[in-house]
C-alpha cells in the first residue's frame, strides 16, 4: 500500500512529504536524496544570499527539485528569483512574509506555488494570491514561526477554511512531526501531506556540524525555545511576531529575556557565536530544531528515512482501516 493524496498526485510523486527549505540544511545533497526516495526535495534559499544559494544550485543534477525562500529576504536580490525559477522550477517556497510581491512572477512561469503561513489570515492571503500548496506551520516547529497556533488546531482550521473559499488549493501540515505518526495524523486532520524540517535536519546528507547533530539526538522536546537572540546578534530583520526555535544553550541562556543588552553587545558576541559555529561549539552557535527532536533518536541516510516515515504512516492507518476496529460494549 502506498498512500495517495492531493499532493502526490499533483507533483507525481510517491510519499505525501515535503523537504522543509532549510538554510543551511537543505543543500543540494540532502534535496536530492528526499526526491530519489519519492517526496518532494526543496533546496534552501533562506536569506536569498546568492553567492551560497548559487553555490549549492550549482550542484544538483536533477530538474526534479523546488527551492524556498524568506520572502521578506529575497526582496533584498529578488533577481535571485529569477535564477531559481530557471534552475528549479519544481516548486517555489515562499515564508514568512506576504508572497503577493512574488507570487504573479512564479505562476506566470509555470511553476508550483508552496506558501508557509502561520495564521488563518495569512493562509486565505495565500489562497488569494494563487498559491497551489499552503504549509500551515504550528508554533512546535524548529527554526522561524510565530507564537500563534499550535500544529493539531491549526490545520484543520486552514483545511475547512480553504475548502469553502479556495478548495483546488491543499494543505500541508507542519511544527512537530517527525515520523509516520505524525505523517498519519496530519493526514487525518484533513492535510494532502506534511513539510518537515528537523528530522531531515538530523539526516546524514543535512549540511550540519556532526556535532550538533549529536545533541539533538541527546535532546527532548522539553528543550527547545522561542527566541530571538540570534536575530539580534546577526542583524536580522525579523517581521514583529516572529521568533526563532532553538535547542536551549549556555548563550541562550545568558541572554533570552536580555535582549535591551545584547543589542549593545551585538558586535562582540557576535564574533563569539561565528568562531563557535566553524568549531562546532553549540554551546554558544545555535541548533535550530523544534519541538519533534525528542523522536529522534538516529542519524539515517535521508531516502532510509523517507521510506521509513511512510511505511510507519501506512502502518498506523492500517490499523484503523475498515474491519480492523473493536468497538467496546
Amino acid at each position: 500500500m502506498s498512500i495517495q493524496t492531493r499532493l502526490t498526485e499533483f507533483f507525481a510523486i510517491e510519499h505525501p512529504i515535503i523537504l522543509a527549505p532549510m538554510t543551511p540544511a537543505a543543500g543540494a545533497e540532502l534535496a536530492e536524496a528526499v526526491t530519489e526516495a519519492g517526496a518532494l526535495g526543496l533546496l534552501g534559499g533562506g536569506y536569498a544570499e546568492r553567492e551560497q544559494f548559487t553555490r549549492e544550485s550549482a550542484k544538483v543534477r536533477r530538474k526534479d527539485i523546488g527551492a524556498g525562500f524568506i520572502t521578506w529576504a529575497l526582496a533584498k536580490d529578488p533577481g535571485l528569483l529569477d535564477v531559481a525559477l530557471e534552475q528549479h522550477p519544481r516548486a517555489m517556497m515562499l515564508s514568512f512574509a506576504d508572497p503577493a510581491p512574488f507570487a504573479r512572477r512564479i505562476k506566470d512561469a509555470g511553476v508550483p506555488l508552496i506558501c508557509q503561513v502561520h495564521n488563518l489570515d495569512q493562509a486565505l492571503r495565500a489562497a488569494e494570491v494563487g498559491a497551489d500548496v499552503v504549509v500551515a506551520q504550528g508554533t512546535e516547529a524548529g527554526g522561524h514561526g510565530m507564537i500563534a497556533r499550535s500544529t493539531m488546531p491549526f490545520v484543520p482550521t486552514v483545511v475547512d477554511a480553504l475548502a469553502s473559499r479556495a478548495p483546488k488549493v491543499m494543505v500541508a501540515a507542519a511544527g512537530g512531526i517527525s515520523d509516520g505518526r505524525g505523517l498519519a495524523a496530519a493526514l487525518m486532520l484533513g492535510a494532502d501531506g506534511v513539510l518537515m524540517g528537523s528530522r531531515f535536519w538530523a539526516t546524514q546528507e543535512a549540511l550540519i556540524h556532526p556535532k550538533a547533530k549529536a545533541k539533538v539526538v541527546a535532546a527532548s522536546g522539553d528543550e527547545t525555545v522561542r527566541t530571538s537572540v540570534y536575530d539580534i546578534v546577526r542583524r536580522r530583520e525579523w517581521p514583529s511576531g516572529y521568533t526563532g526555535r532553538l535547542l536551549r544553550n549556555e548563550f541562550i541562556e545568558k541572554w533570552h529575556g536580555r535582549e535591551a543588552e545584547l543589542e549593545a553587545m551585538k558586535n562582540e558576541e557576535l564574533a563569539r557565536v561565528e568562531t563557535a559555529w566553524e568549531a562546532g561549539d553549540y554551546d554558544t552557535a545555535n541548533v535550530t530544531v523544534g519541538e519533534s527532536i525528542g523522536l529522534i533518536q538516529d542519524i539515517p541516510r535521508a531516502g532510509e528515512l523517507v521510506k521509513r516515515i511512510a511505511a510507519e504512516a501506512e502502518f498506523a492507518l492500517s490499523r484503523y482501516s475498515p474491519g480492523s476496529l473493536v468497538v467496546a460494549a
